[in-house]
């Protein structure tokens, strides 16, 4: 009987890790709650706690755009929120105290004893209780983890739990602070530490953990051992020098966090977004430059590709699908798309030479061509519908009709001045050619019914592009 269980003992099932890190997160959660409650009495608790819930939204949603691309889970997002906002926050809190309870005992000053833990020990202890979500999550979550744009939206839904959790601590006590001094609202500490943590900086937390988090999904896609270790190291560097010279702007005068937050904080946030924003146009790329050997071979219609590219037209896509078949049908569009753009990131990490074994690239791809080909009778139809509302392809363009598979068309960028759309070179020359062909947007007025699945009878992995033979 102990020969049969080795096995399971040895390496616990997913269920099992499940059930241990949802304890983990339940016990920590309780223990932070009752922890910040002490602190900071039950009226400055809940004060605090409807004061700190305000950037939540804003700042997750900004985060779950940037990983719309290829999305991630809701579950991991919501356990990496949930390990900032509980977990991580625990430990820091215990770990600060006893720190700076140490420094202050070994020096006699407690005073200069929270300078230093704010400085040298807050940073170091907060930023590795952190980056702990994102090991967990590319130790075990590893196909999700395909560059750093996966690094950027799991470091900042972890950062905004932790901030959340942060806040509720510092308005709480701001309020009990404001309720023993009878001072009013205008002139209170609530209002100066809500205007300073809520409104000027509620970024400060992810954009440290951030750094982390880019060094991780970096690490993702490289191929060389040094890089898979140095790169998350360095990112975690950064992000503890970050946040110390952030903590240590009180250090520089009355004026020096705000010489701090507009010289670094501002143009290290524009930096962010700028490199946020150019990560989504190139997982955008990648994704129809890989599905198009897809198409190519097949698997999926030409027309599919443009409108995977777009977000508008995937959003546009599922909309047709639940107006026509419900929410059912809307969901299966929604893990269609997911499911191609994986597949599309898949190749192109395999491609470029990661660190991703053979044996599970042949059977990722697998277990994913066959999970589009269950929904594409639904959602291939709804994906060339919107290519065509959204103008993503060329007017000669039928997408019903079977096309050459090396003539896939690509997005049409659309030119605007004064408001007016500048006439194209295409239409020019249809003109010349004479009266065109129906457009394929008349048939946007028939109902939309589902296809029957046409290509290959059976799942087949593909062929690396390169010469590389058959995966």
């Amino acid at each position: 009987m102990f020969r049969a269980l080795r096995p399971v003992l040895a390496r616990p099932s997913a269920a099992v890790r499940t059930c241990v890190l949802l304890v983990l997160l339940a016990a920590t959660g309780i223990a932070i709650l009752e922890l910040v409650r002490e602190q900071t009495g039950t009226p400055g608790f809940f004060v605090g706690l409807g004061l700190a819930l305000l950037p939540v939204a804003p700042l997750m949603a900004a985060f779950r755009w940037l990983g719309r691309a290829a999305p991630a889970p809701w579950p991991q997002l919501l356990f990496c929120f949930g390990w900032g906002a509980c977990t991580a926050a625990l430990i820091a809190i215990l770990a600060n105290n006893f720190a700076t309870e140490w420094i202050a005992a070994a020096t006699a000053d407690p005073s200069g004893a929270d300078h230093l833990g704010s400085i040298a020990i807050a940073p170091v202890v907060e930023e590795s209780a952190k980056a702990a979500a994102l090991l967990l999550v590319f130790v075990f979550r590893r196909r999700h983890f395909t560059g750093p744009a996966d690094g950027f939206v799991v470091a900042g839904f972890t950062a905004t739990g932790f901030a959340f959790t942060e806040n509720i601590l510092y308005l709480g006590n701001a309020f009990v602070q404001d309720l023993a001094d009878g001072t009013g609202v205008l002139d209170s500490v609530t209002a100066a530490t809500f205007f300073v943590r809520i409104v000027l900086s509620p970024f400060a937390h992810p954009l440290f953990t951030v750094l982390t988090g880019l060094g991780v999904g970096a690490a993702a896609v490289s191929a060389g051992r040094s890089r898979r270790v140095g790169l998350p190291l360095l990112g975690l560097a950064l992000a503890m020098g970050m946040h110390a010279l952030w903590n240590g702007s009180s250090q520089f005068g009355d004026d020096g966090f705000y010489v701090m937050y507009v010289c670094v904080m501002v143009p290290m946030f524009g930096l962010l977004v700028w490199l946020a924003v150019r990560i989504r146009h190139r997982r955008l790329r990648a994704v129809a430059g890989e599905l198009a050997l897809y198409a190519a071979a097949g698997w999926l219609a030409p027309a599919e590709v443009p409108a995977l590219a777009s977000m508008p037209a995937r959003s546009l896509a599922r909309a047709l699908a639940r107006r026509s078949g419900g929410r059912a049908a809307g969901r299966a569009v929604a893990r269609y798309e997911a499911d191609a753009a994986a597949l599309a990131l898949l190749r192109n990490r395999a491609r470029r030479g990661g660190a991703l074994r053979e044996a599970d690239f042949a059977g990722r791809e697998r277990e994913l061509l066959h999970r589009l080909w269950q929904r594409r009778a639904t959602a291939g139809p709804a994906l060339a519908r919107a290519a065509v509302m959204e103008e993503l392809l060329p007017p000669w363009f039928d997408p019903l009709a079977p096309a050459a598979a090396a003539e896939v068309p690509q997005p049409r960028r659309e030119e605007r001045w004064g408001g007016r759309r500048q006439e194209r070179r295409e239409d020019r020359w249809q003109e010349r050619r004479g009266p065109r062909r129906p457009e394929p947007s008349l048939r946007r007025s028939d109902p939309w019914t589902p296809a029957t699945p046409a290509g290959p009878s059976s799942i087949r992995p593909c062929a690396l592009p390169g010469g590389d033979g058959v995966r």
